[in-house]
């Protein structure tokens, strides 16, 4: 378990976010049942599962896009740039940083990382709740419009990004099924 990626969650959510703490503990804990499939990148992921919504903080607050105030703060803090670059683009944010008129901005900063740890991430965050219980993608992408709503730019973004998510969840639980194990 990497403490340190833990700890520093904790110290920017867990005070003044008490439900995005127990939501970012839920996707890490999802994390650790992908390890089976990750290899050596389990810890890697389990780093930025934990960390993936640190940039909501707002003692890092920034643009308001918290992928990237996440990345730039990790950045800034000299974290693994694997980590950093996940934490950029967790969950589609590319298509959230259009509607925001970000993704350039985010495109030129922070390449994409390995595809399969971008889906298991896009995985473990879309199968947690806000409480950091399971749930499917689609209940998921329920609850984050009905939250925000549909007119909101998390709504549509979200919407737009609804099969892409369907089809990270579904790569993963198929490589899950091909070693035999569920998450």
């Amino acid at each position: 378990m990497p403490v340190w990626a833990y700890d520093l969650a904790e110290s920017l959510l867990s005070d003044d976010l008490p439900r995005r703490w127990a939501h970012s503990k839920g996707v890490a804990s999802k994390a650790r049942t992908l390890a089976g499939i990750l290899g050596p990148d389990a810890e890697l992921l389990e780093s930025a599962a934990v960390l993936h919504d640190i940039g909501y903080s707002p003692r890092i607050v920034d643009t308001g896009f918290h992928p990237l105030d996440g990345a730039r703060f990790l950045r800034a803090e000299d974290v693994d740039e694997r980590v950093v670059r996940l934490v950029a683009h967790h969950s589609c944010a590319l298509l959230e940083a259009e509607e925001r008129g970000l993704r350039q901005e985010l495109e030129v900063e922070f390449q994409l990382e390995e595809p399969h740890l971008v889906d298991a991430l896009i995985y473990c965050d879309m199968t947690t709740t806000p409480d950091g219980t399971p749930t499917t993608t689609p209940d998921r992408v329920a609850e984050i419009v009905g939250r925000y709503g549909p007119d909101s730019v998390v709504g549509r973004f979200i919407r737009r990004a609804e099969p892409q998510i369907d089809a990270a969840a579904r790569r993963v639980e198929g490589r899950l099924l091909q070693v035999g194990t569920t998450a």
